[in-house]
């Protein structure tokens, strides 16, 4: 739960326990989307608000919001603090044996949940200590309530009460971090760091901002997090995923009908998002119904522009042509079978190139250069109208004039920078969703910022994290990879949001099946692994493929 707002010691969202509360019923009728709470295939008719909101993820205060709508509805905040301890205590019990364990207590209520945590390991036989983080009496609400029901001594907070604790339990602060930790909570941390016991820490590590995946300053290393009712974005994105260890996200009672109201625009990346507007090939199907993508590709890095185009016939485009200059198309055309080569005019003109409108799909960037000509050929692609893909090369070629890159581009438009890239671009501040947010915005066009926790960001602010990207996918060539896969299901018809996002998920489920020593000429041969992965988490493939 989101216990208090920062370092202050506020009682959190549960403070209401013991007050009248307002009868709202969280199960009203529901609309099939809410307008913040859109699904990515909206107009699909396939895709359930229910599966949308399965993988929502909470800002601290959505999260806090849900606690006050239940504890209105009639459940007591005690009632969720005592679940909330409840699953903390069964996940440790889960994964430890009994062993000494000492819970670090914070004045909110993510400390209230300790206590009860506490109460349940001992009423166990564990042999447990508790050390709290200011006075006792000066605790509100249900911490208070907690607090009472625990029987035995409560230490002071200090760094020498980690001696001989062979568990941690982090109960100190929370995912509502306002500031840097500073002080006894600072040097606290950097103590249970060094202590060498196994954490589980309580919602979020502390230090650890819930929001952003950012550490302001030190922040407890946990092995465990369990948080509840929706995950949140520092559950995701790094250095916050990191510092969570492995994530439990325990039900604690709070009605799934409390997301209607709240909106959320941040969620998991999931094949529940996308699957229903996958571009499955059907019996009846020939390969321009399948899409033609384009690939405009330069004289040099030759294998950049290859690799996407692999990528893209591999994820399903029917036809795939890469243009190049003259001196590029004897050796492109030598090594590629399946993908068709042709020579660009030796100004390097597109006209002809663009002109067949069956190739409904161009993806320039990967290997383009960064010469006048290569900002000339992205215009020229943009112009079309068609959906564009535009990576690498294609956006550093505008590094130092952006405008006249966002004048040309269209709804139709992805994005794929890197940070390097993306900071070239974009005059953003803040963390990372925050950026990418922004640079949709001012763009209008579909974000994929890329890297460990590569975000992708529409205009109208809905915003995916994905998490199932190996760190071997960190080798040259992957991203010019990404870009085909995403321009191969734009070519299928997926729109550029759903798009984007199976493409990124595909893209790290066919790195995670090779393992180590990947290479990036790998992948497009393992999307036909990931894909009868996907297909069987649809359960209808063979439907599908011959409806």
């Amino acid at each position: 739960m989101d216990k208090n707002s920062g370092l202050e010691g506020q009682s959190g969202p549960r403070r209401g326990a013991g007050t009248s509360p307002r009868k709202t019923s969280l199960h009203a009728p529901r609309r099939v989307f809410s307008p913040r709470s859109q699904a990515l295939a909206s107009g699909s008719g396939g895709v359930t608000q229910a599966e949308v909101l399965r993988h929502a993820l909470l800002t601290p205060a959505q999260m806090a919001a849900a606690d006050q709508a239940t504890i209105a509805a009639g459940t007591p905040g005690t009632e969720l603090m005592l679940a909330a301890g409840v699953a903390v205590s069964q996940a440790i019990r889960a994964r430890w044996t009994p062993r000494p364990t000492l819970v670090l207590c914070g004045p909110g209520n993510n400390g209230g949940d300790g206590f009860v945590v506490a109460r349940l390991l001992a009423g166990a036989g564990w042999p447990v200590r508790v050390a709290l983080l200011g006075d006792r009496s000066a605790l509100q609400g249900d911490a208070a309530w907690a607090a009472h029901l625990w029987k035995g001594s409560v230490e002071a907070m200090r760094p020498a009460a980690l001696q001989g604790a062979e568990l941690i339990v982090d109960a100190l602060l929370g995912a509502g971090l306002s500031r840097a930790p500073e002080g006894m909570l600072a040097r606290l941390i950097q103590a249970a760091n060094e202590a060498g016991a196994p954490v589980c820490a309580i919602d979020v590590p502390t230090g650890l901002d819930g929001g952003s995946g950012e550490c302001p300053g030190p922040a407890i290393q946990a092995d465990l997090t369990v948080t509840f009712f929706r995950r949140k974005p520092a559950h995701l994105l790094l250095p916050g995923r990191a510092l969570c260890g492995v994530v439990i996200c325990a039900d604690i009672g709070i009605d799934a009908a409390v997301l209607d109201t709240l909106g959320p625009l941040t969620l998991a990346n999931h094949p529940d998002l996308w699957q229903h507007d996958f571009p499955w090939p059907r019996c009846t199907d020939h390969k321009y119904r399948r899409g033609h993508v384009l690939v405009v590709g330069g004289a040099a890095l030759l294998g950049a522009s290859r690799l996407a185009c692999l990528a893209a016939a591999r994820i399903g485009a029917g036809l795939v042509t890469l243009a190049v200059p003259a001196p590029a198309w004897a050796i492109q055309a030598g090594v590629l079978t399946s993908v068709m080569v042709e020579a660009l005019p030796d100004d390097g003109d597109l006209t002809q190139a663009l002109a067949d409108a069956r190739r409904n799909v161009l993806l320039i960037g990967p290997g383009l250069g960064r010469s006048p000509l290569a900002r000339r050929q992205v215009l020229a692609t943009l112009a079309t109208r068609r959906p564009c893909v535009l990576d690498a090369d294609a956006l550093s070629a505008f590094a130092d004039a952006p405008q006249d890159l966002f004048a040309a581009l269209h709804p139709a438009c992805v994005l794929t920078p890197h940070e390097g890239e993306f900071a070239h671009l974009f005059d953003c501040q803040g963390d990372k969703l925050l950026r990418a947010r922004a640079a949709a915005r001012r763009s209008g066009a579909v974000i994929v910022l890329k890297g460990a926790d590569t975000v992708i960001a529409a205009p109208d602010g809905r915003l995916l994290i994905n998490d199932n990207a190996p760190p071997t996918l960190a080798t040259a060539g992957s991203g010019d990879v990404l870009a085909g896969c995403i321009a191969g299901l734009l070519a299928g018809g997926m729109p550029p949001m759903q798009a984007a996002s199976a493409a990124v998920w595909l893209h790290g489920l066919a790195a995670d099946r090779l393992g180590w020593g990947l290479l990036a000429e790998d992948l497009p041969g393992a999307l036909p692994g990931a894909l009868q992965n996907l297909a069987g988490m649809a359960g209808n493939s063979t439907e599908r493929a011959h409806g």
